[in-house]
């Protein structure tokens, strides 16, 4: 990897998530790819789902922070195929999203987790989310949406404190 393309990287790893400002753009592995193409930057993004709200904003966010640091000559491109996973979230991003309330998504549950894991955890309702305040499994989700379209709603019986789960896709 080039030094230009690290510095990239380094940059977008700057850029936080609009929807949750506590982890980054490539934390979050929306960014795919950066590449140059003669004289053009190519920053490849997959949107965490096709409707995402947040697209545009993330968009001018990436070509912004570029722009800021000196790149002119910049075309995003995106990628739907392979669709983005919760899987594709760092580890230390999760750790972020704990730390900042929201409960990270189980692992195994992504769509291209394993799937019998996944069936097992995700039977009707009995999937077991841990609350981001107390850790406590005795929680139940309110609703199947929260603040934003890919986190759903739930509620620790122990602590008795809302929060939000990131959905696995």
């Amino acid at each position: 990897m080039s030094t230009r393309i690290q510095q990239v990287w380094d940059w977008l790893g700057e850029v936080p998530d609009p929807e949750i400002p506590v982890i980054s753009l490539t934390d979050l592995g929306i960014i795919r790819d950066v590449a140059e193409e003669g004289g053009t930057l190519v920053v490849t993004v997959t949107p965490t789902y096709s409707g995402c709200p947040a697209t545009s904003v993330i968009n001018f966010e990436i070509e912004k922070k570029l722009r800021d640091n000196g790149i002119e000559d910049v075309r995003l491109v995106r990628q739907l195929s392979p669709p983005w996973t919760t899987d594709w979230i760092k580890p230390e991003a999760r750790e972020a999203l704990k730390a900042y309330g929201i409960a990270p998504p189980i692992d195994g549950t992504a769509a291209d987790g394993v799937l019998a894991g996944r069936i097992a955890r995700m039977a009707g309702d009995n999937l077991k989310v841990a609350c981001p305040r107390c850790g406590s499994t005795e929680t139940e989700k309110v609703s199947q949406f929260g603040s934003t379209p890919c986190k759903a709603s739930y509620r620790c019986k122990d602590c008795l404190e809302p929060f939000d789960y990131f959905k696995c896709i």
